[in-house]
């Protein structure tokens, strides 16, 4: 395992960003959180449940044992199972309309809690019409009962901003226990007063009904007179890639990409802004990665992140709480993986939410290459996607 120390939250890599050989601007140091060697008895087993999907990006468990599988070229998979040697059958559904480029394509994925009776779940996906991008927008389909094909029910949610690149689409749908619908947006690394505009959707965790679309009554701004700031759970994000809810306390904690390091891990808190503003306040018609992460100078009450990356780029992206006693001295922490940290990384919440160390399990380090989607299985396990684009994997991970 590597012994590098990795700071408070996470960040998108050098790759993904435009680099420059400017100063950055670094927020007020925060705390460093320890990364001690993982303790005896927290070895993982990792199990390859399917192979041979390109892209997997999210993946939805059904009441049968069967699992969904998005891709971001645009195809959707159902494996037969959660255990090793699952089939893996391509479900037919009309993507046509899918712009696939650079970050953007099939996304995220979150199955309806009345699955049984309605077959309805949702994807995040990019759109095109002719060639030319639409936007991102949250989409309701209904899976046939022998699981071979996907009609579409119709747009859940439309106007996500979106980049001709594909840069920042977001998109990562959770359900929370309450039955909202929450959405991790992407402020499309191109307009740089989006993160900041609550009439815009970019950039922002969203809290919406799961049926209509509409932001919930007992949203922080129900009461606006527009529909887009009626949607908003938080705003002043970068690019949201992992939403978990903690297990008992129903908290939400968000995974997000950084500009050059600078990744995050924050706990969400209702209508608070989260400090991100490329157009510096404005003033500016850039895109200026070179602002703090969460910007307190500007925002006051900008909520600081719970863990950050510092100056290395980890590309945190999906996230899960390890929930159960067959989880052991485990239990309870919120793993995150990374794209270009090609790793896992397990943190240890106080009651507060506070982060008070992060383990770096030996199993995952640059063993299966980048990580994308994270979801706890009504099994009590792990299941983590592989991203390389060639043979990608569903993982299971366990206690070993």
């Amino acid at each position: 395992m590597r012994a590098r120390t990795v700071g408070l939250l996470l960040t998108v890599c050098c790759g993904l960003t435009a680099c420059s050989s400017e100063p950055v601007e670094q927020p007020s140091p925060a705390p460093q959180v320890p990364t001690p060697a993982p303790p005896t008895g927290t070895a993982l087993k990792i199990e390859e449940v399917a192979g041979g999907l390109e892209h997997p990006w999210d993946v939805g468990f059904l009441p049968d044992g069967k699992v969904l599988v998005t891709q971001r070229p645009g195809r959707l998979a159902l494996l037969s199972g959660m255990t090793p040697g699952a089939t893996v059958t391509e479900v037919d559904a009309d993507f046509a309309d899918v712009l696939v480029k650079g970050e953007g394509g099939l996304m995220g994925l979150a199955v309806h809690p009345d699955f049984v009776h309605s077959r309805r779940f949702v994807t995040c996906q990019t759109r095109q019409n002719g060639g030319s991008p639409v936007d991102v927008r949250v989409v309701t389909w209904t899976l046939s009962p022998d699981g071979r094909s996907a009609q579409r029910v119709g747009d859940l949610l439309t106007g996500l901003p979106v980049n001709a690149s594909g840069r920042h689409s977001g998109c990562r749908p959770t359900v929370a226990p309450d039955g909202a619908l929450l959405v991790g947006t992407g402020d499309i690394a191109d307009h740089p007063g989006i993160p900041q505009d609550r009439k815009n959707l970019g950039g922002k965790v969203l809290r919406i009904d799961l049926r209509t679309g509409e932001g919930l009554p007992d949203n922080p701004f129900a009461s606006s007179p527009d529909p887009v700031e009626r949607r908003l759970l938080t705003y002043g994000h970068r690019n949201v890639q992992g939403v978990a809810v903690q297990p008992g306390s129903d908290q939400v904690f968000i995974s997000e990409h950084g500009p050059r390091g600078r990744d995050e891990v924050s706990k969400i808190i209702p209508g608070r802004n989260y400090g991100w503003d490329p157009s510096r306040g404005g003033t500016t018609d850039e895109y200026d990665e070179s602002v703090s992460m969460s910007d307190t100078e500007r925002f006051p009450d900008a909520v600081p992140p719970l863990w950050t990356s510092g100056s290395v780029s980890e590309a945190p992206s999906g996230a899960a709480f390890l929930a159960g006693t067959q989880w052991g001295q485990l239990e309870g922490r919120l793993a995150v993986v990374a794209l270009r940290g090609q790793k896992m990384l397990l943190f240890r919440l106080d009651g507060s939410g506070a982060v008070t160390d992060v383990l770096l399990p030996p199993e995952f380090n640059d063993t299966h290459g980048r990580l994308r989607a994270a979801r706890l299985g009504p099994d009590g396990a792990l299941y983590v996607s592989t991203s390389t684009g060639d043979n990608d994997k569903i993982l299971r991970v366990t206690l070993a």
